[in-house]
């Protein structure tokens, strides 16, 4: 027997009117919203659902993207599909925690609004993050520590698509090298923050006290982490774990792999955007990709 695994994307997925379908239609999507809102001291359906330009502000961003993962997570739930694993990238391990049931919605709200603030504070001018193409990692590995300054990879997405992170020199310095390597684009991404960086260890900092006080449990089903690309079975790693993500390499394709390896065949995105899906094709053409962004996405789903 095949296995189904919840899969939640990252920053950078987000738009206007996210999640708005599923909050007219159904009562436990607005309640998710509701709980986010009163958790994170704002009007998450408002900063989802009308132009803004908070949206596309870290510390605004996580709270709303989480809030729309979650909302359609319960719907599925709620609809009678599990998952035998998760996994999320970046902040989407918030939504794998969630299905996972790690953690109750109002810490896990609370802490998703704490770490956009504290990544966006960190290191709030002079970082850039940009997407190498064409290039594995290991060679973008070595440029990296080559380069002066600071620069790491950030994401390790799948074959082909790297990102790396650090200060901006630095970051324009190895883009130059890895071009005459031979990656056949850098592009540089519109952040606003050196994130998944050495440089935001003071963020990891301050989310490690903010988890002190959280109560976790034992994950009901398995999940992935970013920073080991493994399962994480033992309920008092997690809060180390997620401390040690944000200045960490997000660890993708090997998740991916991981997944693939253990006899997945059926990956469902649950949130914004078809990223995921297209990480995925790069590594596996025998697989089933759904992607469940709005409710007219819940019917494939469900079959």
């Amino acid at each position: 027997m095949g296995k189904t695994a919840f899969i939640f994307p990252g920053q950078g997925a987000q738009y206007c009117g996210m999640g708005k379908d599923f909050f007219q239609a159904f009562p436990t999507a607005r309640s998710v919203y509701a709980a986010a809102g009163e958790a994170a001291g704002l009007d998450v359906g408002e900063l989802c659902f009308t132009e803004n330009e908070s949206l596309n502000i870290t510390e605004y961003t996580q709270i709303a993207m989480l809030a729309t993962e979650v909302a359609i997570l319960k719907v599925l739930e709620e609809k009678g599909l599990r998952a035998d694993c998760a996994a999320g990238l970046s902040l989407g391990e918030y939504g794998a925690l969630a299905a996972a049931g790690v953690m109750e919605l109002d810490p896990l709200f609370r802490l998703i609004r704490c770490r956009g603030i504290f990544m966006q504070e960190a290191y709030p001018v002079g970082g850039a993050m940009a997407a190498v193409l064409g290039l594995d990692a290991d060679r973008i590995r070595q440029v990296c520590a080559g380069t002066a300054g600071v620069v790491s990879i950030a994401n390790d997405n799948c074959p082909g698509q790297i990102v790396i992170t650090g200060e901006a020199p630095a970051v324009e310095a190895a883009c130059e090298t890895l071009k005459a390597a031979g990656a056949k684009r850098c592009v540089p991404l519109n952040v606003s923050g050196p994130f998944h960086s050495p440089l935001l260890a003071e963020a990891g900092k301050k989310l490690a006290a903010e988890l002190e006080g959280v109560s976790v449990q034992a994950p009901r089903i398995p999940y992935i982490c970013n920073v080991e690309a493994d399962y994480v079975t033992d309920s008092a790693r997690i809060k180390e774990l997620l401390a040690r993500q944000v200045s960490s390499t997000v660890r993708w394709r090997e998740t991916m792999e991981r997944m693939l390896a253990d006899g997945v065949d059926t990956f469902v995105e649950i949130g914004p955007g078809r990223t995921l899906a297209g990480f995925l094709r790069k590594m596996s053409r025998d697989v089933k990709v759904l992607n469940v962004a709005k409710v007219e996405d819940l019917d494939a789903a469900l079959a």
